[in-house]
Order: C-alpha cells, then sequence, then structure tokens
C-alpha cells in the first residue's frame, strides 16, 4: 500500500544480496567472542549470591595468589565518579550509578551483581579465582514490588536518589532519600470537563513483568590498555561511541585515548547500549600489561544486564455513544531496577499517542527495586502502555457496539493533532495503518471454529534522528566505498548503501559500505531509536551531494567550461553541447584531475515524525490447559518508503514475534529472596517455530518529509499492538480479559475457571 504520488527510484524499494550476506552464511563474520589477541587473558566475574546487602569487606589475597592469575580488580580500582550526569546518545546517565552498577561499592542491589573481577592465562583458572574472593555481607530486606517500593516504609535503595520531577513541582531540597527517582506529569485540556462528556468509561489496571529482549549472544568485551596510554575495546555493541564515552568517562581517560572497535552483533534491541564489561576488561588489561576478554554467561545477562522493566498501570478512558474518543488518565509505575534509568518518560509519551485526545492527564513513575538496571527494548515503554490503551479501545467498543477499525479510524491521530505531552504531528500514517487492515483478507476472512478469537490494536513509536555521520570515497573502477558509524544490527549498512547509490544514480552493487570504528569515521550516536536507515541515509545521501558537487567540478575541468555549466543526473555529468561522462568513466579520471574524490556527510537537525502499525491476530484458546495457540497475524506498518523491502518485512516480522512471546510466555520470576529463578533459555519461554505462524506483512508508505526519500524507522513500533492485540483475540475467543503479562496458561486458565464459577 502506497501513496499515490510516490516517486519512482532506481535503487530504493529493490532487494540487493546483503553486502555482509556471504560472511554471515559462511560463519566467516567476526562477532565479539571471536576475537583473539596475542597474549590474550580471559576474565571471569564474581557475582553476588544476594539481592540487597551491604558489602563489609572483600579479601582478594588467595585469587591474587592462584597460580596463572595475572590481575584481580574490585570497585576501588575504578575512580570516584561524583553526581555526574553524562548524555549518552539515547538518554543521560549518573555516572556515579554507572560505575556502581560495573563494580558494586558499598551494596549489592541486585543477584548478579558484580563485586570483582579476575583476568587469568585460561578461563578455567579465572573460574577457579574468584571461588576463592571472600566477601562479608550485612543482609537487607530485598524490595522487589514497585507499589512497595513506592511507599514511605520501603527500604532504601541510594541513599542519593531524590525525586526529579517533570512537568510538575520539584522536589524539595531537604526531602528525603526515596525510591522515586523520577515523576513525570503531562496535562492536555480539560480532565474532568472531558468525562464529563463520556457516555462510556471504563478504568481497569494492568500489571506487566520484567521481559528480557532475548539476543542469542552474551554479552563480551576485549580491551587493550597499552603502554602508550591507549585503550582499544572490541565488542559487540549498539554504539561505538556511547561505549567509547561510558568507557573513557568510567575509567576518568580522554575520549581521544579510547577507540572502540565494533564487531558484528548476535541481536541488541536496547540491551547492548549501556557497557558492563569494557572499563573491567581495562582495568584488568592496566595491571596485567595484557589484552582481557570477558564474556557473560547465559545466567549473567540474565540476572546482571537491563531487561525491560515491569510495571504497574492505572488507565481511564472516557467516549460518546457515536464513538469518540472524549478524555484519558493514565497513571504507569515502571521498576527502573537497582539505579533510575527506566523508560517511563517514553511511556508517558505513547501512552494515547495513537489518538486524537482532546483532554489527557498522564503521570509516571521511575521507581528502584532489587532487579537488575534496566534498559531499552525495543521502543521501550510503549509496548507496556499499549497492552492497557488498546485492550480498553476493544472494550468502549464492545459497550456501545463499534467495529474496533472503525472506532481506530474515527479517533486516530494524524496531522496536525497534539499528543498528551505535547508535540504536534507532521503527516504520520496511523489511519493509513488501520484501513490497511481493515480491508485486507485477513480482517475480512470468517473465523471458524470453537474457543476461537480475532483481535487488532495499534501501536506508536516516536522514532528520533540525533547525529550520524558518513563518508564516501570515489574508486578509479567506478564503485565507491562507504564508510559509516553506526553498528548494523539489522542490514542497516546495505539500507544506508543503497540511499549512496540512489543519490549517484548507480547500483547498490557498486557500493562497498563498512562500519568503521570511532578512530575512522564522524560521531555517530546509537544504533536504536530507529533512527539508523533514518539519520545515517541522510548522511550518506548529504555525502553523494558532496560528490556530485566535486565530480561537477572535475568535468568542467575536464571540458574547460565553468561548473554552473555542468550537471549532475542519472548516474552521470552533462555538458554544454552534448558532453556526457558516465560515473564510472569520471571515476577512471580522477587520478589525472587532482586525485581522490572523497564525500563527507552528516545529519544532525532532522527528527522524524513518528509511526505507527496496527495488528491482527487469530487465536485458539485450549480452556482445559490456557495455552494460546496462533493461528494467523497480519501486521500493517508506515514506513514512510520501504528502502529494502525485505529487511522492512523481517523487522515488522521479528518484534510481532517478540511481542507475542512477551504476551503469552516471556517473563522474569523472581521468589522472595530476589533470585531469578527462570535465568536460562530452558526455563525463559521464548517462541519458537512452533509457537508462531507465517507473520503477513502490509507495508505502508506514508512518506516522512523531513527526510529526501521519506524514510521513517522501522525496527520498534511492530513490538507495540502484539500483547494487545492477542488479549482482545483471547477476550472474544473465551469472554475473558486479561490485564496481566504474560498471559501464560497458568493466568489464562485461572481467569477461565473463574469466569466459569
Amino acid at each position: 500500500m502506497a501513496t499515490a504520488d510516490k516517486p519512482k527510484y532506481k535503487v530504493i524499494g529493490t532487494r540487493p544480496v546483503r553486502h555482509d550476506g556471504a560472511d554471515k552464511v559462511t560463519g566467516r563474520a567476526k562477532y565479539g567472542a571471536d576475537i583473539k589477541l596475542t597474549g590474550m587473558l580471559y576474565g571471569a566475574t564474581l557475582r553476588s549470591p544476594h539481592a540487597h546487602a551491604k558489602i563489609k569487606s572483600i579479601d582478594t589475597s588467595k585469587a591474587e595468589a592462584l597460580a596463572g592469575v595475572r590481575a584481580v580488580v574490585t570497585s576501588a580500582d575504578l575512580p570516584e565518579q561524583g553526581d555526574r550526569i553524562v548524555e549518552l546518545g539515547e538518554g543521560a546517565a549518573n555516572m556515579r550509578h554507572l560505575t556502581a552498577n560495573v563494580l558494586a561499592r558499598g551494596k549489592v542491589l541486585y543477584k548478579g551483581h558484580a563485586i570483582a573481577a579476575v583476568a587469568a592465562d585460561n578461563i578455567h583458572i579465572a573460574e577457579e579465582a574468584i571461588k576463592l574472593i571472600k566477601v562479608e555481607y550485612e543482609l537487607l530486606p530485598p524490595v522487589l514490588d514497585v507499589r512497595k517500593a513506592m511507599s514511605a516504609e520501603s527500604p532504601v535503595l541510594n541513599d542519593d536518589i531524590r525525586t526529579e520531577s517533570v512537568g510538575s513541582a520539584p522536589a524539595s531540597k531537604d526531602s528525603k532519600p526515596t525510591n522515586i527517582a523520577k515523576h513525570f506529569l503531562f496535562e492536555k485540556g480539560d480532565i474532568a470537563a472531558g468525562f464529563a462528556k463520556a457516555d462510556v468509561i471504563v478504568e481497569r489496571e494492568f500489571d506487566t513483568s520484567m521481559v528480557h529482549q532475548g539476543y542469542i549472544e552474551p554479552h563480551n568485551a576485549t580491551v587493550f590498555w597499552n603502554t602508550d596510554g591507549k585503550i582499544t575495546v572490541w565488542l559487540s555493541t549498539q554504539g561505538s561511541f556511547s561505549v567509547r564515552q561510558q568507557t573513557a568517562e568510567l575509567l576518568k581517560v580522554a575520549i581521544s585515548n579510547v577507540k572502540v572497535v565494533p564487531t558484528e552483533i548476535g541481536g541488541g534491541f536496547g540491551g547492548k547500549i549501556s557497557v558492563y564489561l569494557p572499563p573491567v576488561a581495562a582495568m584488568l588489561s592496566k595491571k596485567s600489561g595484557r589484552p582481557v576478554k570477558l564474556v557473560m554467561s547465559r545466567t549473567s545477562v540474565f540476572e546482571a544486564t537491563g531487561p525491560t522493566p515491569g510495571s504497574h498501570m492505572k488507565v481511564k478512558l472516557g467516549a460518546t455513544k457515536d464513538g469518540k474518543l472524549v478524555a484519558g488518565e493514565a497513571w504507569i509505575a515502571f521498576e527502573a531496577g537497582a539505579y533510575t534509568g527506566s523508560p517511563i518518560g517514553p511511556a508517558c509519551m505513547c501512552v494515547f499517542a495513537c489518538y486524537d485526545l482532546p483532554n489527557g492527564r498522564v503521570e509516571g513513575f521511575d521507581v528502584c527495586v532489587n532487579k537488575p538496571r534496566t534498559n531499552a527494548y525495543r521502543a521501550p515503554g510503549s509496548t507496556h502502555v499499549a497492552f492497557a490503551t488498546e485492550t480498553l479501545i476493544n472494550e468502549i467498543c464492545e459497550k456501545i457496539d463499534i467495529d474496533p477499525a472503525d472506532f481506530r479510524i474515527k479517533n486516530a491521530a494524524k496531522e496536525g493533532v497534539r499528543r498528551v505531552d505535547g508535540p504536534v504531528y507532521a503527516r504520520v500514517g496511523m489511519v493509513e495503518t488501520v484501513e490497511a487492515i481493515k480491508n485486507s483478507e485477513h480482517y475480512k476472512a470468517p473465523l471458524e471454529g470453537k474457543h476461537r478469537g480475532r483481535g487488532i490494536a495499534s501501536g506508536f513509536w516516536f522514532n528520533c534522528g540525533l547525529k550520524s555521520a558518513a563518508s564516501a570515497t570515489v574508486n578509479p573502477d567506478g564503485t565507491v566505498s562507504l564508510l559509516e558509524g553506526s553498528t548494523d544490527i539489522g542490514g542497516s549498512r546495505t539500507g544506508i548503501a543503497m540511499q549512496l547509490a540512489e543519490a549517484l544514480g548507480i547500483t547498490a552493487e557498486e557500493v562497498t559500505p563498512t562500519v568503521g570504528d570511532t578512530d575512522s569515521v564522524g560521531y555517530c550516536d546509537v544504533t536504536g531509536g530507529s533512527r539508523v536507515t533514518f539519520a545515517t541515509g541522510i548522511a550518506a545521501i548529504e555525502a553523494a551531494k558532496d560528490i556530485q558537487r566535486q565530480l561537477i567540478a572535475r568535468a568542467a575541468m575536464i571540458w574547460d567550461v565553468d561548473a554552473s555549466k555542468v550537471s549532475y543526473s542519472d548516474g552521470g555529468l552533462h555538458g554544454p553541447a552534448g558532453k556526457h561522462l558516465s560515473f564510472k568513466e569520471i571515476a577512471a579520471k580522477l587520478h589525472g584531475t587532482g586525485g581522490a574524490v572523497i564525500g563527507r556527510g552528516t545529519s544532525s537537525e532532522a527528527t522524524q515524525g513518528g509511526a505507527f502499525g496496527t495488528h491482527c491476530v487469530d487465536v485458539e484458546v485450549d480452556v482445559d490447559l490456557g495455552k494460546v495457540q496462533i493461528l494467523r497475524y497480519t501486521a500493517a506498518q508506515d514506513c514512510g518508503t520501504a528502502i529494502h523491502p525485505s529487511y522492512v518485512e523481517g523487522q515488522i516480522q521479528g518484534g510481532a514475534v517478540q511481542g507475542i512471546g512477551w504476551a503469552l510466555n516471556e517473563e522474569y520470576w523472581y521468589d522472595e529472596k530476589g533470585e531469578m529463578r527462570n535465568a536460562t533459555y530452558l526455563d525463559y519461554r521464548i517462541p519458537t517455530c512452533y509457537d508462531v505462524p507465517m507473520i503477513d506483512t502490509i507495508i505502508v508508505e506514508v512518506p516522512d518529509p523531513q527526510h529526501p526519500y521519506g524514510v521513517r524507522g522501522v525496527g520498534e513500533v511492530p513490538i507495540c499492538p502484539p500483547p494487545a492485540a492477542i488479549a482482545n483475540a483471547i477476550y472474544d475467543a473465551v469472554g475473558v480479559r486479561m490485564h496481566d503479562l504474560p498471559m501464560s496458561p497458568p493466568k489464562l486458565l485461572a481467569e477461565i475457571l473463574k469466569k466459569e464459577s
């Protein structure tokens, strides 16, 4: 589905073989754990067995005395940070908290919290050595529930946290330490007057569990601290420049002394932005004088890296009997984990973002609990709130007897609508995604069979732009070498190369893209926020324009005419009297006309208008077991312009599958001591090929005017609708409304039995 006036492109919209494909399918691609250096040592980390405790003493003497051990570090080896807030590209971090998360200082705040690390000749010696480190603890009661953590009687995790207010009165300077790190408040219109106009009001409470991003590759880092003071880091990351800054800040060295070399990455989805290992490996390397590799175990990844937060939400919506939303109110509390930083801000921005809501109030809280510090996970915060809002939307539709798709179209956000949190939409495609589902074969098809149901839901992510840089060198054979700094997770190097190729009028195969290290390319923000194809694409297009300008000057020189008489189009140069040089022809003449042509481009001001998706799902419920089987699934999403349709389809399908897992099975399960009891993929249940059908995709193209080719980010929206769509389908199948995630067999069966009794 596309707009009628869609431009004609030669490269964009095609499906070339990805440039890194051969190395990926043959196993030659180098991932973080594949790095091997001469003289390299292997590291292991001692982690806390307790969720909340004071560290009274650490004795590393026996570990240091073990044969083969070359270095041992604790938090005492890292510089003191003080209270410093540093912007890291996709959010800011308190450096005092970040360093304490890397190696515990004074207290452990979750089971798995790193305490010390050892570097040894091999991993077996290192693992034996950490068992010899003696730690004396004073146990403290764990705080595991977000509502209890907000209570004034709850134990406080961090004595330096005071509530930071956004949109409301700031906390008093003499306020007491608290677990409530941030408080957000957004208001629009008159909420009381809005609800007074409503003919139907629905209000429900919702709970979601912590969920892991599910990347297959564990966190890793190999670091060499050279005698000249230069530090080189090899790792899998979503942002090499962010790692450079975090590492430099934590070690208190100049960023110019840190070079980050990104390897291929085996998934991230937001979970590989924060650093855990590079500063530790760096200190081990400095002490030992040799490169050190650290690789997390699967259990450590679950227990000690950032999942998405659990939440408690209260959401209320009001509508008139003719199907018009008039008011909405949301109260949202997120588990930040041990330290502040949950995506509560984005949640507050997204909760009512799909709709034209004239009166709204949104209140959000970032709350510390004795669990790992949370991180982004694909549209962080949006999936939580979409589950709540989209469930209520369908309940309203049932009460006033209106088709759920028609209701969404009638109330959809569109150009000129102001969100509750303030921004006004430019051209967006919410209506088009709902229309695509309504007009789909899936939505129109009859659904027959006992205990079968159909549900739909929509979702939103605002996307972002931030900063990117790229350079491109014209080779004598007419090919172009593209250097960019955005680590490639979903095929972005090819998507960026295609935009450069389109701008130059050459083929995608004639561009060789490379993801550079931090010393080789200009600053790029993280691969996150659905920004790379948009922003780094703009940087590549600007580099292509720079190349065009330089080639025009070269052609003018060759033809001995004024440059104003020369133009560039259709992959070649055009001059007076029918003069013409193809890209290959001019490239072959560069060495004789002034040398290399290198184009440079940046993007820093462009910001996306946001993206929407609407999903439709059919389910069958086994009422004896509470198990849900996905029968059919269709996802429609506005991607602005599909650069590489196969990648767009893959992103939509991947996000939908993750959302299905979040909806039905995935959760961090903690006992009363704060121990995660399912910290392996045997017990943490992600979907397999047996759990999902083929995800059908409908690509909607409503170009974003802020990008030369109309690109909108794709990767995050598709995870937002699945839980609500499935919850709505479950209700259609068995008449039970689910308000807790995951909707696992025990939970669903309990609700079915409750309804029957």
